[in-house]
């Protein structure tokens, strides 16, 4: 409710638009009780805008991050690269000299927004005692974030991968709230394979003896080998056997020699060292905890949830206009369960294909593809 939110800045509601675009700022919506019944005193979300609300409000676009993105869409006034530079901002595909974008990091993250590494009261990270969270509760939040924004109706809300998940779960849970939704590289409910590959990366994090049961800030080690292997693990499922075959093969790193050492050392072959580079990055900046919560909440997506099934939560969408894509070489997100939700809308639509050879991460590296349907069917 508007009444929850608090702005650090003492911005006023309606003042929230006029701020550099792609910098970060906090927003305190107050106490919260979790889906699942966790409870929080308060959460802050950290969000970014670009471009200007209208007078009626009615130019609002909300752009949801994947598992490990953020807020930070789009370079904007910041000195950062955005992660999606070439789609958002000015004369873009979604087009910030005509359209007001809003993006926030969820719920649970550490770029920003209330998380597992934040303080309790006491001044003690949550940790382990940080409430078991879902898309839906990303959603109900992110509502907050709105009231405070002045924003009743979003023009669009579009995300790939979780982001897709959260777009839908928008549509879902407030179809009086979104005119259109673009879904990319998602589906209505996480699959038994999806909850497999996410649940080994789970594991590699919580059996990391580094990980004191979620307890590790004041420790001088923290569980950077499990959330290493965890990103292996998902960088695999983002792309194709076809992309790492061509870029890597069989050779060897450098000078190393994965075969032929008379010792258990041994070299690297060159995919394992590309594995290895994607695993420091993310080490370097993502919390362990915070890659739980937000894994675990994608291996809940389930838009049925409380509606009785995902039939009857889909035929809520009625009023809204769908976009629905996938990547024709995912083998995480596979375009058959695109498919199956574009079928399964009130108004059936066809899928919008992105053909890259990467497979998954295409609704990253190749999302301009869809730019001229998007611009014809969403943003005229």
């Amino acid at each position: 409710m508007v009444s929850n939110v608090v702005l650090h800045d003492a911005e006023t509601a309606r003042g929230l638009d006029h701020a550099p675009d792609g910098i970060l700022r906090h927003l305190s919506t107050g106490e919260y009780t979790f889906e699942t019944g966790g409870y929080l005193p308060d959460v802050v979300l950290g969000f970014e805008t670009w471009g200007t609300l209208n007078a009626d409000a009615s130019n609002a676009v909300y752009v949801a991050h994947a598992l490990t993105g953020d807020s930070h869409v789009a370079r904007g006034a910041s000195t950062e690269p955005g992660w999606w530079d070439g789609f958002v901002g000015p004369g873009r595909t979604i087009d910030t000299n005509r359209f007001f974008v809003v993006s926030a990091n969820m719920i649970g993250g550490c770029s920003g927004t209330t998380g597992p590494a934040s303080l309790d009261p006491n001044g003690v990270p949550w940790g382990s005692r940080f409430p078991f969270t879902t898309i839906k509760d990303s959603v109900r939040l992110e509502a907050r974030l709105a009231d405070a924004l002045g924003i009743k109706v979003w023009h669009t809300v579009l995300g790939g991968s979780m982001g897709g998940a959260r777009a839908l779960e928008w549509a879902v849970e407030f179809p009086e709230r979104v005119k259109n939704c673009v879904v990319v590289a998602s589906t209505a409910q996480s699959s038994a394979e999806q909850i497999a590959f996410a649940q080994a990366q789970s594991s590699a994090i919580r059996l990391d003896p580094d990980y004191s049961g979620g307890d590790y800030y004041s420790n001088e080690l923290i569980p950077s080998a499990g959330l290493g292997i965890a990103r292996r693990i998902a960088h695999i499922t983002y792309r194709t056997e076809t992309e790492l075959e061509v870029r890597f093969g069989r050779s060897a790193q450098g000078t190393e020699t994965p075969v032929g050492s008379a010792s258990l050392e041994r070299g690297r072959y060159q995919v394992e060292s590309y594995l290895d580079h994607q695993a420091n990055k993310l080490i370097s900046r993502f919390d362990a905890n915070s890659y739980l919560i937000l894994t675990e909440a994608l291996m809940s997506h389930d838009v049925g949830r409380g509606y009785g099934s995902v039939e009857n939560a889909l035929a809520r969408l009625a009023p809204v206009n769908f976009f629905v894509s996938a990547v024709d070489t995912d083998r995480l997100y596979w375009p058959e369960q695109s498919e199956r939700l574009a079928q399964g809308l009130p108004k059936p639509v066809a899928v919008r294909y992105i053909t890259s050879p990467i497979g998954h991460d295409g609704f990253l590296t190749d999302i301009e593809q869809l730019g001229e349907a998007l611009s014809e069917e969403i943003f005229s």
